[in-house]
């Protein structure tokens, strides 16, 4: 399709815009991989981004000087792949499904536009303060920073998983690079039906994407996101 080349030719060719200026070192693995396929190309990602305080004294002490609202946040890895073909979309889903992102989705935009949207609810957001207020104690913060931390480190096992699958997903077009527009391709992955999936110990809501428009593509595509930033006015 030229009109899905044209856009991969565009993205690849397109300067990180990220603050960083480069791949997000958690999630580079995933989107190397898939740009060296034919009929993928990723728009933006992120592998994961934790809101801390520093140090449980240091944490009061901030908190007890904002003036404004102070919130914890956790938010998982987020990816989002212009797809060829709706099969290969519906090939990354069920990957992405079975690796623990189940609040993936796809969707199909004007001029026949696929996108697909790794996601999941593995998130965490929490009030601290309110207009200078402090709503909660020091031994809470510090439970919610080790609930945080937690879901990082099952958030960085989800992305070697689904990393591990895609490898093996896309196993036929091992050594296939990206061919010119109007090439034809020889080796492609096929969707296949999803196993039953084993229970886990948490359970993430599977639901598709709200809307029936696009995905937002933000333009800090792969903004380094494993550091510590803080969404406090202090």
């Amino acid at each position: 399709m030229a009109a899905f080349w044209r856009r991969k030719a565009q993205r690849l060719a397109r300067a990180d815009g990220s603050r960083k200026g480069a791949l997000d070192p958690g999630a580079a693995a995933v989107v190397r991989l898939l740009n060296g396929r034919a009929p993928f190309c990723t728009t933006s990602s992120c592998s994961g981004r934790l809101v801390l305080a520093q140090g449980g004294g240091a944490a009061m002490a901030a908190l007890e000087k904002a003036t404004g609202d102070v919130v914890l946040k956790f938010e998982p890895f987020v990816l989002h792949v212009l797809c060829e073909e709706l099969r290969d979309a519906q090939l990354l889903h069920s990957v992405a499904v079975d690796s623990g992102f189940r609040n993936s989705g796809i969707t199909v935009g004007k001029g026949g536009k696929i996108m697909m949207a790794v996601r999941s609810t593995h998130c965490l957001e929490v009030p601290l303060s309110h207009k200078g207020k402090l709503m909660v104690s020091e031994e809470y913060i510090e439970f919610l920073i080790h609930v945080a931390n937690q879901k990082m480190e099952e958030n960085i096992r989800r992305i070697d998983r689904f990393h591990r699958s895609l490898e093996l997903a896309l196993k036929p077009a091992a050594g296939a690079s990206s061919p010119p527009p109007g090439q034809a391709e020889t080796h492609r992955p096929v969707y296949r039906r999803r196993r039953k999936r084993r229970a886990e110990p948490e359970r993430d809501a599977h639901a598709a994407p709200e809307g029936p428009g696009e995905e937002p593509e933000p333009e800090s595509d792969t903004e380094s996101s494993l550091g510590i930033f803080a969404d406090m006015t202090i």
